[in-house]
């Protein structure tokens, strides 16, 4: 999702497990007949991971892989029901939760998961000093949380008023004590509380995941003894979706997301796929007061200069849908249309006389300047999440070349996304989405501190947006849902991030079935021979 997600894997709403070997929004009929018993499990992604410290990544790749890794304290389905996961009950309203957790829990390296080592992960994200980008999105500045290890007993409370505190605290991924101290071993996905561990890595090529036979701990009522159940999980990284096409139809791999044309090939081919709704399409700008996007009458103007329609359908290969609002996966409690009011409506004339009002005039080229300085913008796109990207972003310079506006695509990898974004700030703006399940996740992303002290990578700095969030905030699950809706049409409204296409993304599988909503889920996978 900040994600399969395009993107930034924002740890949406957990994913969705069951107990059968077909899962809502499945299709096809590829997978079927004997389960495999112990067998391998293959699945594309498309860049390498990189970091899979789970406490500071933020990146899709690198938390697909820690899904499989790492568990958590519930688990989240599509419908928002919670089902257990390294705890067995809980409680909580917006400031304090509780936790039980289950007695049979263990590390890879057979310590017992206690409450005072999950506490420990929760204080170790809530310090600033670790700048983890979990802060503000599952965990609370000022947080702080206790663990009985005698009862059993996480406690939780909250550093701020958390609408969704159940469902973001207990979506972190929990490592093992003695590693949360060791970040060079969390790189490499040690400290593994999941259903698998890390045997081999191999940069830029594939990372090989072996189970653990004692992990009898999974979501729900999970049967860790039915058959299917892959006993080795291998990531190959395969940027070009035409050959992980290939593969799938070979029976090469078992799994791929594929977004762009090759997707009806396979559909053609009637492979299984688990289908989920994703933000693909979002506009970013950078807002940072040293940039020429700072001035929210020029970003107007800029959106007012696209056919966001257009660039929707060049995307998704013209399968897409227009987003109503910023909360693009399950289980988006409020789901209220505000998008389509909000964003600055296409007219190409009234974009151009907004930039000759503002001074922006054109010059010998056509290109427009003011004070000496051209209206020149990199555009940065992820290449790696669909070859779809590439063309999308030529035909927003086309647009933006028709007022007068230079503009620069600027394919970049998933690690240098994450660097442009979150460190160096180089930047202007951006195709890359942000996948949230709850409306309180984006809340990091548009206000607050920016990088590289915290993860407002857009510099938003807009006040209705916070006074929104914060009344929000205070107010448990949907009983919030009128403020969260005010406050994401504040940030539509200014411009400061524009979204225009959602998708149905497939996740193909080639003799096997599975179920996705935030990633993979590691639980539900069945092995066909």
């Amino acid at each position: 999702m900040r994600s399969i997600t395009p993107l930034v894997a924002l740890v949406g709403a957990a994913a969705l497990t069951l107990t059968a070997c077909t899962a809502p929004g499945a299709s096809g009929n590829d997978a079927g007949g004997e389960l495999a018993t112990d067998g391998t499990f293959t699945m594309a992604i498309g860049a390498d991971p990189g970091n899979l410290n789970p406490m500071i990544t933020a990146m899709s790749g690198a938390r697909t892989i820690d899904r499989f890794l790492y568990s958590r304290l519930v688990e989240v389905g599509k419908d928002g029901t919670i089902l257990s996961g390294l705890a067995s009950a809980w409680k909580a309203g917006t400031t304090n939760a509780t936790f039980t957790l289950r007695k049979d829990a263990t590390c890879a390296d057979g310590t017992a998961i206690t409450a005072s080592m999950l506490a420990e992960n929760i204080n170790f994200i809530a310090d600033p000093k670790n700048g983890s980008p979990l802060v503000g999105l599952n965990v609370q500045a000022g947080t702080v949380a206790t663990g009985d290890d005698a009862t059993g007993v996480l406690s939780v409370t909250s550093g701020a008023p958390d609408a969704f505190l159940l469902e973001n605290v207990g979506s972190v991924h929990m490592v093992c004590g003695p590693a949360l101290a060791n970040p060079d071993a969390l790189a490499k996905g040690e400290g593994a509380t999941g259903m698998y561990t890390i045997t081999e890595i191999a940069p830029n090529s594939q990372y090989t995941l072996t189970r653990r036979k004692e992990f009898v701990w999974g979501p729900g009522d999970w049967d860790p003894k039915q058959a299917g159940i892959p006993a080795t999980v291998i990531f190959k990284v395969l940027p070009n979706e035409t050959t992980v096409t290939n593969l799938l139809v070979s029976g090469e791999l078992n799994a791929a997301q594929v977004v762009g044309p090759d997707s009806e090939r396979l559909r053609a081919k009637k492979l299984f796929s688990s289908d989920i709704q994703v933000g693909l399409g979002q506009l970013h700008f950078n807002k940072n007061p040293k940039k020429l996007l700072s001035d929210e009458a020029l970003r107007i103007a800029l959106t007012q200069g696209l056919d966001l329609g257009r660039l929707r359908s060049v995307l998704t290969s013209g399968t897409g849908t227009a987003p109503t609002n910023l909360v693009n996966m399950a289980p988006n409690p409020c789901n209220a249309d505000v998008a389509a009011a909000s964003i600055p409506a296409f007219d190409v004339k009234a974009a151009a006389d907004a930039l000759d009002s503002a001074g922006w005039k054109p010059g010998s080229d056509g290109i427009r300047q003011k004070n000496g300085a051209r209206l020149s913008l990199t555009v940065m796109y992820p290449p790696y999440l669909s070859a779809s990207f590439g063309p999308t972003a030529e035909l927003l310079q086309s647009m933006w070349k028709e007022i007068g506006v230079e503009a620069t695509p600027k394919g970049v990898d998933a690690n240098g996304v994450s660097e442009a974004l979150f460190s160096t700030g180089d930047w202007d703006v951006s195709l890359i989405s942000l996948g949230v399940g709850l409306p309180s996740q984006i809340v990091p992303f548009f206000s607050g501190k920016t990088p590289p002290n915290g993860s407002n990578f857009g510099y938003t700095d807009n006040a209705e947006y916070v006074a929104a969030a914060s009344s929000a905030a205070m107010k448990p699950g949907k009983e919030g849902c009128e403020d969260w809706s005010h406050a994401e049409a504040a940030l539509i409204g200014a411009a400061d991030v524009i979204p225009f296409a959602n998708s149905v993304v497939s996740v193909f599988g080639s003799k096997a079935k599975f179920t996705v909503s935030d990633s993979l889920e590691p639980a539900s996978i069945r092995l066909f021979k």
